[in-house]
């Protein structure tokens, strides 16, 4: 049993180490429609789409690489592939800040999606020091720093914005150094030697790892429902920024603000309500609640033709945050300790297919629907795509996705069932 002060430590800096993170990439969000227009001369509707390839690259690298760093997790440990990352994601910054043409800023993604494959190792490192009596509370940690990093990094790269597009960039570059030299001091290992396992390249490769998943009863609909779940989310950074400034006419500062309250929202809701909820709802409701409000959300959204309107949706549809920590939770209790890093590597791939096919569908929407030649200009169609995707994530997890007892299946040998 791991002692309760070095599970503390443990989670602290793995916290500190997400929200500086999400931090680094939300603080380049409300600067990214002025920064490609600079970069590339082109319209609104063609720098949606150009920001809808950095965003597929960055992507893609996470498909490619979250198995690879899952894997090697599993075998050597959670510390070194943590450091590693967050080192890469550092130079990435730089690099973006640095560049002198879209093609530069391009190279800087495929890093920064290859850095970005350790969010599952942080998750594997969560389940490694936790249990079933506060495995969804852990998880909501990485719920906490999401929302967190994405409330206060547009707000401080707003404000940075204003000084030029160029300077958030160097921001998340000097965060993603203090996260290194931080981590270097205090990141403890969590992964005993009793539980790595020898690495096989078979298993390090998205479909390798998205296969074995099928070994474990139930995994593969669980994984469904993430997939729909997260496919709609691609649509924040796909075209927030772009709809907030075509629709309402904001600047970098208002999109930062607005996100930054979205993110306010989401880590209350991790912070105080998850818990509570958990504790009386159970995992599986909670889920419920929080894919049946994101949808609303969504709907919202879509509907707000006013810019106050998305503050009350934002504080309206709050509750949408309640969604993934449970999902994760009924995840991993799927599967042995020994396969926690495949696991979310697994899970970081379908997050990855879900953002390379977010921004090439959302940002087509939305141009096709800001566009001069179309009947049909409708700027928040976007949403409502979004909206549809979310009601059938909530079928799939009602009618597809049976409770489970999560002490058994954690522990359980796994089951050769293909789903």
């Amino acid at each position: 049993m791991l002692d309760k002060k070095f599970v503390q430590r443990g989670l602290a800096v793995v916290f500190l180490i997400l929200l500086l993170d999400i931090m680094g990439i939300a603080i380049i969000v409300p600067v990214l429609p002025s920064y490609l227009r600079e970069l590339t001369g082109a319209d609104v509707g063609e720098a949606a789409i150009d920001g809808g390839w950095l965003l597929l690259v960055y992507s893609a690298m996470q498909f490619l690489f979250a198995p690879l760093i899952g894997n090697l997790s599993d075998r050597f440990g959670r510390r070194p592939v943590l450091l590693a990352s967050v080192l890469t994601f550092a130079i990435d910054n730089l690099i973006c800040a640095l560049a002198t043409s879209y093609w530069m800023l391009f190279v800087g993604r495929i890093l920064a999606g290859v850095s970005g494959a350790s969010f599952g190792t942080a998750a594997a490192f969560i389940a490694d020091v936790s249990d079933d009596g506060n495995r969804a509370r852990n998880f909501g940690l990485i719920g906490i720093a999401f929302g967190t990093g994405f409330a206060l990094g547009p707000v401080v790269g707003g404000l940075l914005g204003e000084l030029g597009p160029r300077v958030p960039f160097y921001g998340a570059a000097g965060l993603s150094f203090v996260n290194f030299v931080v981590a270097i001091f205090l990141l403890p290992e969590t992964l005993g030697a009793t539980n790595r396992r020898r690495f096989e390249w078979r298993r390090a490769n998205p479909l390798g790892a998205l296969k074995q998943m099928r070994r474990y009863s139930g995994i593969g609909r669980v994984c469904l429902a993430f997939f729909l779940l997260w496919l709609a989310h691609a649509v924040y950074p796909a075209v927030w920024s772009f709809v907030s400034s075509h629709r309402y006419g904001w600047s970098e500062g208002q999109i930062g603000l607005s996100l930054g309250i979205f993110g306010v929202g989401g880590a209350f809701v991790m912070a105080l309500v998850l818990p509570r909820v958990v504790s009386r709802l159970g995992e599986r409701r909670t889920a419920t609640l929080g894919l049946v409000f994101t949808g609303l959300g969504m709907v919202g959204y879509a509907a707000a033709w006013e810019g106050w309107m998305v503050y009350v949706v934002i504080v309206a549809t709050a509750l949408e945050s309640l969604a993934e920590p449970p999902l994760r939770s009924i995840a991993s209790v799927h599967v042995p300790p020994t396969a926690q890093g495949e696991l979310q590597g697994a899970l970081t791939s379908i997050s990855s297919m879900t953002t390379i096919l977010g921004p090439l569908l959302f940002t087509q929407i939305f141009a096709y629907f800001t566009s001069h030649s179309t009947a049909y200009a409708y700027s928040g169609a976007p949403y409502a795509v979004a909206a549809c995707l979310i009601a059938g994530a909530l079928a799939v997890f009602l009618f597809r996705v049976q409770p489970v007892r999560g002490r058994e299946l954690r522990h359980a040998a796994p089951n050769p069932e293909r789903l």
